[in-house]
């Protein structure tokens, strides 16, 4: 798994693509709530002047879990393949 470097402690997976953006796992329920909610996207943004921006891509996947090593198991073999990224992003019109 790479480190998130944003700052932002939503980030739970965070790994750059050859090409630019970033495929990130991104908590979306909050601190402490239960289930865990998780989203898988692509930040195009990432490594930009934009990335500080404010707002987040629209998800590719989601997963809910009694914590954040349950969402992480279910998200992270997505966001681990290029393809499958690839195929999300074609099946959700990202692409």
């Amino acid at each position: 798994m790479t480190t998130p470097d944003s700052g932002r402690t939503d980030i739970l997976y965070l790994r750059k693509l050859p090409y630019g953006p970033a495929v990130r796992i991104r908590r979306t329920s909050d601190d402490g709530a239960t289930p865990i909610v998780a989203v898988l996207d692509v930040d195009r943004r990432y490594g930009t002047p934009r990335e500080q921006d404010p707002g987040d891509p629209p998800p590719l996947a989601r997963a809910e879990g009694a914590t954040e090593a349950e969402v992480l198991a279910q998200l992270e073999p997505l966001a681990r393949e290029d393809s499958a990224v690839v195929r999300l992003m074609r099946e959700k019109g990202q692409r």
